[in-house]
């Protein structure tokens, strides 16, 4: 699957990365320090889930923004590595909710140490984002992330209400993926910015840049999850359906497919079952499903990208706008 990004050019990750190599590197050694435990259990689970290959695009975003804002000090460094311990914290815990055994294309921490330590490892980082950001002084980015963790919680909730439901509809699904998605790219950007003491009117821009890369993201992962190769994404085509979620390519799809059709998608959701997914797979296509959810993408990471016409151009500005193209042309 290739989707035309923003710009005609391919973007590769790695080239956005090296822009803040220096920083990725203090990031890298500030979470490796905070990782210490008195517990062996604790550095084995973080360490499992935290090496195993993720792209680290929140953290990378707060030192994109950090960098084109020209921040002096080391408080971006933390902002970066409570970003990566909130975002795996919620990925030990979805693991433990959606009963998942691989992500990544290695086994998932509650399958190797089982639900509890996975349970309370993720709530050890989350913890330990606290001690982090009380280290800030910052009451304002404190704000924004004790609001944003709420957020995250009442999203992961509200996905869990939604399970097996075949009627939800397109405003419940994006009300979902704002928030416990978005929120926290969102929350990124405006703490960074904060720190920075950026205009609130530049932090709010930067704020909906992220808020609208979060959903498309989303939108793109939802996607790939019926057209992806299942080696290059590390999970198996149609583990969405499996965990009855009803994400936006369904949702299309059983708006615009014939009676049979639909019922045998709808049978899926309500039965968290893959045992139709060849012919689930060929609705999806004909209806063009994935189609208009990739398109809903482009729209929203164009839309990200007007929100950076105030923020002084630099290589990482232009860094920023690659990555709302990244966030859709990816393939894993």
């Amino acid at each position: 699957m290739t989707v035309n990004a923003p710009t005609t050019q391919h973007i590769d990750i790695k080239s956005i990365k090296a822009l803040v190599a220096q920083d990725f590197i203090t990031v890298d050694q500030l979470i490796h320090d905070q990782l210490a435990s008195n517990v062996p259990l604790i550095g084995q689970v973080c360490k499992h889930i935290i090496n195993s290959g993720g792209k680290r695009l929140r953290p990378l975003l707060v030192l994109l923004v950090a960098n084109a804002l020209h921040y002096q000090g080391n408080d971006h460094i933390k902002i970066a590595a409570i970003m990566e311990f909130i975002h795996t914290a919620t990925l030990l815990h979805d693991d433990v909710i959606d009963n998942s055994n691989m992500r990544r294309g290695d086994r998932t921490a509650n399958d190797i140490w089982g639900n509890s330590a996975s349970i309370l490892v993720g709530d050890f980082l989350t913890t330990r984002t606290f001690q982090l950001i009380s280290q800030l002084r910052n009451f304002e980015a404190i704000d924004i992330l004790a609001n944003t963790t709420n957020n995250l919680t009442e999203g992961e909730v509200k996905q869990l209400v939604n399970r097996n439901n075949a009627d939800i509809t397109e405003a419940q699904y994006f009300d979902v993926i704002m928030d416990k998605t978005a929120r926290l790219f969102q929350a990124a950007a405006e703490m960074t910015a904060t720190i920075c003491h950026a205009p609130d009117s530049l932090r709010l821009s930067l704020g909906r840049y992220a808020l609208d890369l979060g959903i498309a993201f989303q939108l793109i992962d939802d996607a790939l999850d019926y057209v992806g190769d299942s080696s290059e994404l590390g999970k198996n085509t149609g583990d969405d359906l499996a965990e009855g979620k009803t994400t936006l390519p369904l949702i299309y799809a059983l708006q615009h497919a014939d009676a049979t059709d639909a019922s045998c998608i709808r049978h899926a959701i309500e039965n968290s079952s893959r045992d139709n997914l060849p012919t689930i797979l060929a609705t999806i296509k004909r209806t063009n499903a994935v189609e208009y959810t990739l398109d809903r993408a482009k729209q929203l990471a164009e839309r990200a990208i007007e929100n950076l016409d105030d923020l002084p151009a630099s290589s990482y500005r232009e860094g920023l706008e690659n990555l709302a193209g990244f966030a859709i042309q990816r393939q894993f």
